[in-house]
C-alpha cells in the first residue's frame, strides 16, 4: 500500500493492481462535523450576551439616533409621542446655520491644540520616567494612574474650584508671583482666552497618564542595542531620541494618537463644568452645542442630526488616519 507525499489521497496497490483512493472512515468525518458543530455552538452561547449589551447599547441607540434626525422630535412628543417625519430637513437647517459651523471649527482646533499638547507631554513624561530611579518612578506611576483614573466629573469640579475668583488657589498663587498683578478676582469662566486655557490644562492633566505610561511601555521594549550603537557613534540625546527611539515606537505612538484625537473630540464634561460653553458661546464646541439644542432648547430632532453629522466628520478623521497607518505598513 502506497500513500501520495503531496496531500492527495493515497492509493492501495496490491501486486500492481491499482485499486480506488482511501478515504478517511464514514465515522471519522462525522466525528470532525459534530467538533465543528459543537464548536459552533459553543461560540454561540458564549457571545450570545456579549451580542444583546452590543445590541442594546449600542445598536438601539444609534438606530434610534437615525430615526430621530429625520423627525421633528421635540418636547412635546416626549409627553404625547406626536412627531412627524420631516426627511432632510433637519440636516439642511443645520448645515445652513453659521452657529453650527463656528462650533465645528472652534472643535478641530480645539481638538488639534489637545492632541498635540497631551501628545508632545506625555512623549516627555514617558523619557522622563526612563531616568528616575525605581522608588521615584513608582511614584509618579501611582500618581499619574489616579489623575487619570479621577472621574472626569468629579476632576472638573475640583478644577472648577482651583480657579475660582476669589478664593481660588490657582489666582492665589499667580496673585503671589505678582508677575501677572493681582489676579484674586479674576473670574477665567467669564473670559475666552482665559476659560480655553483652564479647559485646555484640565484636559491635559487627565489625557499625560495614559500617554506617558503607554510610550514608557513601549520605549522599554524597544531594542536597546540600536541605541547604544546610535551613542557609541558619536549621536547626541535629542538625535538618538527622534530619530533612532521615535520611528521604533511609532505604533504605539500613533495608536495613542488617534485616540487622543477621538476623545479630545468628544469633549463634553469639562467643558460644561467649567464654563458652559460661555462666554457668549466662545467656548462652546460641537458637544457642547448638540447639547443646547437637544436638552436645553428640546429640539431632539435637530440635536440627532448634529450628532449624525459629527459621527460622520469623526469616521472620516480617523479613516484618513487609519489610511495613512496602512499605507504605512504599521500593523493596526
Amino acid at each position: 500500500m502506497t500513500a501520495s507525499m503531496n496531500g492527495t489521497p493515497s492509493v492501495e496497490t496490491i501486486e500492481g493492481e491499482l485499486l480506488t483512493p482511501s478515504r478517511p472512515p464514514r465515522r471519522r468525518r462525522k466525528k470532525a462535523r459534530a467538533l465543528r458543530g459543537d464548536d459552533g455552538r459553543i461560540a454561540a452561547i458564549l457571545f450570545g450576551p456579549t451580542g444583546l449589551i452590543l445590541i442594546a447599547l449600542v445598536a438601539v441607540p444609534i438606530g434610534f439616533l437615525l430615526f430621530t434626525s429625520v423627525t421633528n422630535f421635540n418636547q412635546r412628543s416626549l409627553f404625547t409621542g406626536e412627531f412627524d417625519l420631516v426627511g432632510i430637513k433637519q440636516y439642511t437647517t443645520v448645515l445652513a446655520d453659521k452657529t453650527f459651523w463656528f462650533a465645528m471649527l472652534r472643535t478641530v482646533l480645539f481638538t488639534a491644540a489637545l492632541v498635540l499638547g497631551s501628545v508632545f507631554i506625555g512623549m516627555y513624561v514617558s523619557q522622563m520616567m526612563t531616568r528616575l530611579n525605581n522608588g521615584m518612578r513608582y511614584l509618579v506611576t501611582l500618581v499619574m494612574i489616579f489623575a487619570w483614573a479621577m472621574p472626569n466629573v468629579a476632576s472638573s469640579i475640583v478644577w472648577k474650584w482651583l480657579f475660582q475668583p476669589g478664593y481660588g488657589v490657582v489666582n492665589w498663587l499667580l496673585s503671589r508671583l505678582v508677575i501677572f498683578g493681582d489676579m484674586v478676582n479674576t473670574s477665567w469662566a467669564n473670559n475666552t482666552t482665559l476659560a480655553l486655557i483652564c479647559i485646555w490644562l484640565l484636559v491635559i492633566w487627565q489625557a499625560v497618564p495614559y500617554i506617558a505610561i503607554t510610550l514608557y511601555a513601549a520605549t522599554l521594549a524597544a531594542d536597546e542595542s540600536c541605541l547604544e550603537a546610535a551613542q557609541l557613534d558619536g549621536a547626541g540625546r535629542w538625535r538618538i531620541y527622534w530619530q533612532i527611539l521615535v520611528p521604533m515606537i511609532q505604533p504605539n505612538l500613533l495608536v495613542v494618537t488617534l485616540l487622543s484625537v477621538i476623545w479630545d473630540f468628544n469633549v463634553f464634561n469639562q467643558i460644561w463644568l467649567v464654563s458652559q460653553g460661555g462666554p457668549a458661546g466662545s467656548t462652546s464646541t460641537i458637544g457642547v452645542f448638540t447639547y443646547t439644542k437637544a436638552f436645553v432648547s428640546f429640539d431632539i430632532g435637530q440635536g440627532s442630526a448634529i450628532s449624525v453629522i459629527t459621527v460622520v466628520v469623526l469616521l472620516l478623521l480617523t479613516g484618513v488616519y487609519i489610511r495613512n497607518l496602512l499605507k504605512s505598513g504599521e500593523d493596526l
